[in-house]
């Protein structure tokens, strides 16, 4: 997964003149990772179908692989995808490779309005260069790292007993890093109905993007930056302040005081398994999968709860999700923005909702029901207020992959400080960045 850096492309597509009043009946291909909401959306996109009169095929691929599927598809200017749902960290290289779309003439043709969408979204899905009016995608797919634990273990009154005695307070849902890292260490070895629990399962998987995504869970609201001043690349005094290694020594302690045995190379679906088959008191995973959770028969309904994720020195959460794009090797691209026009549509946006998508529409977000909606809702909201999000920049698979290895290399494997670690990753962005002409 994201083994090389987004290759130039050669094509180069002119959309001032894209319209989709004229488009024929087409097949179109949406390509998208393999998860619960992929499903979710086929049954939406049915609708589509049936008003449009496009036929939808879909190319799904586990997420394992595929960012490296997917990123080779576009290197290679393929026609397998005519839309595509792509990862955030894409949108740099997708914009300035020529890979998607520019969508800004489209947008205003068609009256759809990035007002409509939540700021944090379009900032992180949309737009190249960042915060600029640059439209590569429309939000499609708001997503968060947050949690969800064994609100039956919590609530057991020998269990409260316990936790009230060594600790001095009531076990609730943490609200800091520090009261999660509390929680974890007081399951861990517990036996409760006869079996061995452990704190938490957490990510610290090295080969795609797993310890990253979980490691900034905590180096985020310790205080880690990816830069002093955004788009500079002073990384010196951000990446590596105090703050930043001390989340990073907090997520060391997390890894091994707080986890099942044995826990190296975990991601999205071992640590599903690890809360499913009853290791684990709480979990760390994208709220993508919080709706599959809670209809679980085993772990879901009035056993599980969730919350987001605790904040330390700020409020702060890593950003999941995607945006949905056209992509600019597509033959039928009349056809595609018809699908992100209808998409696009309040009421097809709270269907998405409904279905078990998570749509990033303020007329969605903000409806006075949406809190209620769901026993997570109200914490997506808060999640999705302070999110942030690795770089985005067109080499970032280089970027990430020397974080995979710096962070991996001392969290499981035990080498060096988290100074050490920190400092090295510098040394490695910025001879990436140098590279890149951007230093």
């Amino acid at each position: 997964m994201k083994t090389a850096k987004l290759l130039a492309a050669t094509a180069i597509v002119a959309v001032s003149g894209l319209s989709v009043s004229n488009a024929q009946a087409d097949e179109l291909t949406l390509c998208w990772a393999a998860w619960d909401p992929a499903n979710a959306l086929v049954e939406l996109s049915k609708e589509f179908e049936a008003e449009y009169g496009h036929t939808m095929n879909f190319e799904f691929v586990p997420w394992p692989n595929f960012a490296d599927r997917m990123l080779n598809e576009l290197n290679s200017g393929g026609k397998l995808c005519d839309l595509l749902i792509g990862d955030s960290q894409w949108i740099g290289g997708g914009a300035e490779n020529g890979h998607y779309v520019k969508l800004n003439d489209f947008f205003e043709k068609e009256g759809i309005s990035m007002d409509d969408f939540a700021p944090a979204t379009v900032y992180a899905y949309s737009t190249w260069p960042k915060g600029e009016p640059n439209y590569y995608a429309l939000p499609a797919m708001g997503d968060a790292n947050g949690w969800f634990y064994r609100k039956d273990w919590f609530e057991m009154p020998d269990i409260q007993a316990a936790f009230k005695e060594k600790h001095g307070r009531d076990l609730a849902p943490p609200k800091t890093q520090a009261e999660l890292l509390e929680v974890a260490q007081f399951f861990q070895g517990r036996e409760i109905d006869g079996q061995t629990r452990y704190g938490a399962s957490i990510f610290t998987e090295r080969g795609s993007e797993g310890i990253t995504m979980g490691a900034t869970s905590a180096l985020y609201p310790f205080g880690f930056k990816y830069e002093m001043t955004p788009g500079k690349y002073d990384m010196e005094g951000a990446v590596n302040s105090p703050e930043a290694v001390a989340g990073l020594e907090f997520y060391k302690e997390l890894y091994k005081t707080g986890t099942p045995p044995g826990y190296t190379d975990s991601y999205m679906e071992q640590s599903l398994d690890a809360f499913k088959s009853g290791q684990v008191a709480m979990a760390m995973n994208w709220f993508a999968f919080f709706p599959g959770l809670y209809a679980d028969p085993d772990v879901g309904g009035d056993k599980i709860g969730f919350f987001v994720n605790p904040g330390q020195n700020r409020e702060a959460s890593t950003l999941g999700g995607q945006g949905i794009s056209v992509v600019a090797y597509s033959d039928k691209q009349d056809a595609a923005l018809e699908y992100i026009k209808w998409f696009a549509q309040p009421s097809v946006q709270k269907k998405w909702w409904d279905l078990g998508g998570y749509s990033c529409h303020v007329s969605v977000l903000s409806d006075p029901s949406f809190p209620d909606s769901a026993p997570f809702a109200s914490d997506f909201l808060l999640a999705m207020d302070n999110v942030m999000d690795f770089w985005q920049e067109p080499a970032y698979a280089e970027l990430l992959l020397a974080m995979q290895k710096r962070l991996h290399d001392y969290v499981v494997a035990d080498q060096g400080t988290a100074q050490e670690a920190l400092d090295k990753l510098i040394a490695d962005w910025t001879e990436t960045f140098e590279d890149e002409g951007k230093l």
